[in-house]
């Protein structure tokens, strides 16, 4: 049997070009790029970066987290219909803002308050 026929009967070969190993690189940067998504994911719109005229330090992660999931979740009172970080951290000429970031160094005096883990 010659060389030909041999080929020809048994499985054909299948190449691995490039095609192959783009597919991989392909998943590997999804996957690099799902994964940098989630790090980059919080639970809260406006942190301490964005709201710059309170004092976070002293505090733990954990208080510091539940001080910002805090100014978060309240809302600012004078009918604007923003959050309490939100107001503090964008709008400037809010007419109670003072009073807004009063209430936000509560929430971080609230949070050192509790255990520090």
């Amino acid at each position: 049997m010659g060389k030909a026929q041999r080929q020809q009967k048994g499985s054909p070969r299948k190449r691995k070009g490039t095609a192959g190993y783009l597919g991989w690189a392909l998943a590997a940067v999804v996957v690099g790029l799902a994964a940098f998504g989630l790090s980059q994911m919080s639970s809260v719109a406006f942190d301490e970066d964005d709201i710059k005229v309170v004092n976070f330090q002293g505090l733990s992660s954990k208080q510091r987290q539940t001080a910002l999931e805090a100014a978060n979740e309240a809302r600012c009172s004078c009918g604007c219909g923003l959050g309490l970080a939100q107001c503090v951290s964008t709008d400037p000429n809010c007419p109670i803002r003072e009073s807004n970031i009063d209430k936000i160094k509560g929430m971080v005096r609230t949070a050192m308050a509790a255990p520090a883990e």
